[in-house]
């Protein structure tokens, strides 16, 4: 808090410098990279409840409530260890995304979009027909290295007959998520979050709450099979898109990736 006083001074005094502009942009730019990073996540959610707990404290600081206080004041004084315990796994994410090389792509267009995302509702409806389940999470701008790496990495090129052969009932490989990374397949047998949400059918089973946990905590398309009825559904942005078949589902990729690189041409 001592640099926002400061700033202020300075501001009263007309003192403000080049550095000090260059301060303030650099510190805004962080504070909204981490908010973008934190969208539509539940760390968002315990973050607005962590602000609402500070603007209390300060307004019973304000009214002179001397109880309540203290009783706040001794709570926020834990807050540093109480934010490292509860955002731990957001805390790995951000890391994990300020260090992906997936950065370095941003505005690049993939001409094998068409081709892999047709390809993967080809295999997704040969898995729906044999009533064979299936976990799958492409990857957009969010990484999920740290979901990756809970599983078997393979980063193998993307083909329909792997992808087919991960899933087959009894190999190694088949309980868990498949985590596509562009046109490769970075994992195998991955665990991903589960949803702590009410929202979801009491029908719908641990692949669907896996699915919708993963677009609680980043961006990215996940999805399902059913093995018990072979429905298909997609995944976004804490919504479960079902029934759908493969022209459904192909249509739903073709448009939400259409939707991610317009987006990155527009902040290229």
């Amino acid at each position: 808090m001592t640099w926002i006083l400061d700033l202020l001074h300075r501001l009263t005094e007309f003192q403000i410098t080049w550095s000090d502009l260059a301060d303030i942009l650099l510190v805004t730019m962080l504070i909204y990279t981490l908010l973008i990073l934190l969208r539509g996540t539940r760390a968002m959610q315990m973050l607005w409840g962590l602000l609402v707990l500070v603007g209390v404290y300060l307004t019973a600081a304000a009214m002179g409530l001397v109880t309540l206080t203290s009783i706040l004041g001794h709570t926020l004084a834990v807050l540093p260890i109480a934010i490292i315990v509860l955002f731990q796994q957001e805390i790995r994410r951000m890391l994990t995304a300020f260090g992906s090389t997936g950065w370095l792509h941003v505005g690049q267009s993939n001409s094998e979009d068409p081709v892999l995302l047709n390809e993967i509702a080809l295999a997704v409806q040969a898995l729906a027909a044999k009533r064979i389940g299936a976990l799958i999470a492409i990857e957009k701008k969010d990484s999920l290295a740290a979901w990756a790496e809970t599983g078997i990495p393979l980063e193998a090129r993307f083909s329909y007959d792997l992808l087919l052969n991960i899933f087959i009932p009894g190999t190694p490989l088949h309980d868990g998520a498949v985590i596509i990374r562009g046109n490769r397949i970075q994992a195998a047998a991955c665990f991903l979050p589960l949803t702590t949400g009410h929202s979801l059918s009491s029908e719908l089973g641990t692949r669907h709450r896996a699915a919708v946990g993963l677009t609680e905590e980043s961006d990215a398309l996940v999805i399902v099979v059913s093995e018990e009825t072979g429905t298909i559904s997609l995944a976004v942005e804490q919504q479960l898109m079902r029934p759908l078949d493969e022209t459904t589902l192909r249509n739903a990729l073709v448009e939400q990736m259409y939707q991610f690189r317009a987006a990155e041409e527009d902040t290229a």
